[in-house]
């Protein structure tokens, strides 16, 4: 036996419950379709495969304007939102929402954008009185964009981007209107068109139903506009060097062919479901699991309940008990990931993702092995927390 083999953990049966708010599980029909050879990225076939994919992804975008994929995470499709449309020292402003907002916020920071960043408590979603206020009181237009986190993964509160858009038109303000979607697309519903959005970011590691490895701008033309005579340096991640070839389907560099393979097969499944329907059962699947939290008597950490997340629940612990405890505890004893607290709410908070590829029986066991957990921690609770969440899926089946 070989010394890998000898070091590795014991056996566990069954499959891990990966229930992080993303990367979330990638189905089997997408890593069948990823496991095919890699072809030539210049060739007719991979032409097809980029027509499809980019041309698919609008419906999910819910746009008709180009949608630029990029071999990265989020962070890059952050900065390409910032480099393809802004100036050194052009002002933003910005949201603190969250954990991601924040660093949204550092990576403009060094680009060098002047940040206008609006406070926040990581309990509510962006205000859009005080971005209505900022701008207004803007009246030499410095402001040149408004970037707003969708839904904020790490405190599990979504902003209502239709409240932020309209306000930016009272305002009667120029600013571009970007906007992450990065744990909210395929999940939440989400209208860059209807919104008046000027530039979305995505990632394909959550609500589409991928690895990690694939980012999205959803650019407007006005942001496409601003793209011809901004000043900020940019080559790997200029909108208009892919916009071209993107039109015959290809790609100005070695693209990640297998992973546009499990977007092409992620993109049918989303409209084989119904993109209404796949936002329904995300609702449903939140709701269950809010119920489970508060007959818990455990407190949620979004406050507002407008602004609830379908894509995961962020959940405070009781006073003088360590959240990564918990986590640490499920983790061993039933083989299943949390997410973790982070920055500001590290240690106070778990997360439970239910975003992506996930039924009601998947739901049932995640929240089964928060209770049994909870018990085994001795987190403080009250038992019932998971037939409270079969009340709420059984009155669903039944059309309730």
């Amino acid at each position: 036996m070989s010394e890998s083999r000898r070091n590795t953990a014991p056996y566990k049966a069954g499959r891990h419950f990966l229930q992080i708010p993303g990367p979330t599980n990638v189905p089997d029909r997408i890593l069948r379709a990823m496991d095919n050879p890699t072809i030539d990225h210049r060739g007719p076939e991979f032409a097809r495969l980029g027509r499809e994919v980019l041309a698919g992804l609008k419906h999910i975008f819910k746009t008709e304007q180009p949608v630029i994929t990029y071999p990265a995470s989020g962070t890059g499709a952050w900065e390409a939102a910032l480099v393809n449309t802004l100036s050194p020292g052009d002002r933003v402003l910005m949201c603190e929402t969250g954990h991601f907002a924040s660093l949204w916020r550092e990576l403009a920071t060094r680009l060098g954008l002047e940040i206008e960043f609006i406070p926040g408590d990581w309990r509510h979603g962006a205000d859009a009185k005080l971005v209505e206020a900022k701008l207004a009181e803007d009246k030499a237009h410095k402001l040149k964009a408004v970037c707003v986190v969708h839904n904020e993964t790490s405190t599990g509160v979504t902003s209502r981007i239709k409240l932020i858009r309209d306000a930016i038109d009272r305002a009667k303000h120029p600013a571009l209107l970007m906007v992450d979607t990065i744990s909210s697309l395929g999940s939440i519903d989400y209208r860059h068109d209807e919104w008046g959005v000027d530039v979305t970011v995505a990632g394909s590691q959550k609500g589409l139903m991928l690895p990690p490895g694939l980012s999205f701008n959803a650019v407007s033309a006005k942001a496409l506009a601003a793209s011809k005579s901004n000043k900020m340096p940019r080559s790997y991640w200029d909108w208009n060097a892919m916009l071209k070839p993107n039109e015959s389907g290809f790609f100005p560099y070695t693209p990640a062919t297998n992973i546009l393979y499990g977007l092409r097969e992620a993109i049918a499944m989303l409209m084989e479901e119904g993109l209404d329907n796949v936002f329904r059962r995300h609702d449903r699947h939140a709701a269950a699991t809010r119920a489970a939290v508060k007959t818990w008597g455990l407190e949620i950490l979004c406050l507002e309940p407008a602004e609830y997340s379908s894509s995961l629940t962020a959940v405070l612990m009781p006073e003088g008990h360590d959240a990564d405890r918990l986590r640490e505890v499920i983790l061993n004893a039933f083989d299943m990931s949390l997410g973790q607290g982070l920055s500001k709410v590290a240690k106070k908070v778990f997360r439970i993702g239910h975003l992506g590829d996930f039924n009601d029986l998947m739901l049932m066991g995640t929240l089964a092995g928060v209770e049994m957990g909870l018990e085994l921690a001795g987190v403080p609770h009250k038992k019932g927390g998971v037939a409270a969440a079969m009340d709420v899926l059984t009155r669903a089946a039944k059309g309730g």
